[in-house]
């Protein structure tokens, strides 16, 4: 009889422990909508303001986060308060677009989109958090190369002009955005690696398998500098208009679409950043800054696309 009591109190309190915790997963669920419904709204009312600065603002006057990583949803939102949009966008290293240039795009104006990235479950976990559902957007898995890029944006119907390019692979970008042929953006935003600096147009050499990763344990070799993505963009068509003042992502106006904006250099237009999330050799975080995350890779190669050779990044790097 003993043992039947103690067996139903610890039901009683293993029911009671369940409907707690049952509880709680609802309240914070619905606390989550709620921080959603009110940053939302924030995002709303920023809109506005950066809609009434005047033409040619810097674009660090316009910066807000909604649901980018740094302030690039108030630039984005800014730029085509000034330019009649062809709503739709393509944007790729979304890892699982919890945080992402485009998405106030998506979930704010109900742009089309499409989105791209290495991970294999990224339709599933996207998927999971009801965007698919409400918005005309369309997911792929794919490691992305200058070699495939045309065929996995065609592929999924992209093709023409669309509003928004956004590219972020931590890489090739550079060599992605030159293969770009099928569609015709009127704004790019691309990832840029301040590390390189400013003065020289430079990127990695195009290797179809690269990650930053296994390129160098620091994690600070990828990508180009400013100085090359904007001489590409001249290549395109497109004027330099500045970078967010992270220091991360450079943006790029169409030249037909670009008078309301004002015109940079990279000199002029450059943003250094601050970010500290290098890695030593066993892989831990040693947060190198300044002068020290370029000496970790001055010995690595990089393109220089002034004299067309592959030289060692120190001695090209100012």
């Amino acid at each position: 009889m003993l043992q039947g009591l103690l067996r139903n109190l610890r039901r009683l309190g293993s029911s009671r422990t369940g409907r707690r915790i049952e509880f709680i997963k609802a309240e914070v669920v619905a606390l989550r909508r709620q921080m959603a419904a009110t940053t939302e709204l924030l995002g709303r009312i920023e809109c506005r303001r950066v809609a009434g600065l005047p033409d040619h603002s810097p674009l660090r006057e316009a910066e807000f986060r909604v649901h980018s990583q740094f302030g690039d949803d108030g630039i984005i939102q800014y730029l085509f308060s000034r330019i009649p949009a062809v709503r739709s966008f393509v944007e790729f290293g979304v890892e699982d677009y919890t945080e992402a240039n485009t998405r106030f795009l998506l979930v704010h104006d109900d742009w089309r989109g499409l989105i791209l990235d290495g991970r294999p479950d990224l339709d599933t976990v996207v998927s999971a958090q009801g965007l698919p559902m409400l918005h005309d957007l369309a997911i792929r898995s794919a490691f992305i190369t200058a070699e495939n890029i045309n065929e996995l944006l065609h592929g999924a119907g992209f093709s023409g002009e669309i509003g928004l390019l956004s590219v972020d692979i931590d890489g090739n970008d550079y060599w992605v955005w030159k293969a770009i042929t099928c569609v015709d953006p009127q704004v790019v935003v691309i990832e840029y690696n301040a590390v390189f600096g400013s003065d020289r147009a430079i990127t990695i050499p195009y290797a179809p398998d690269f990650t930053r990763q296994a390129a160098h344990h620091s994690w600070l070799y990828f990508g180009a500098s400013l100085r090359a993505l904007c001489r590409l963009a001249e290549t395109k068509g497109y004027a330099f208009v500045g970078c967010n003042s992270a220091g991360n992502n450079a943006y790029f106006v169409r030249k037909d679409l670009a008078s309301p904006f004002t015109i940079l250099t990279p000199e002029d237009g450059f943003a250094d950043s601050r970010f500290r999330e290098s890695r030593d050799e066993q892989g831990r975080m040693n947060r190198l800054s300044g002068p020290a995350r370029l000496a970790a890779i001055a010995h690595l190669p990089v393109l220089d696309l002034d004299t067309d050779t592959i030289r060692p990044l120190r001695d090209l790097a100012s």
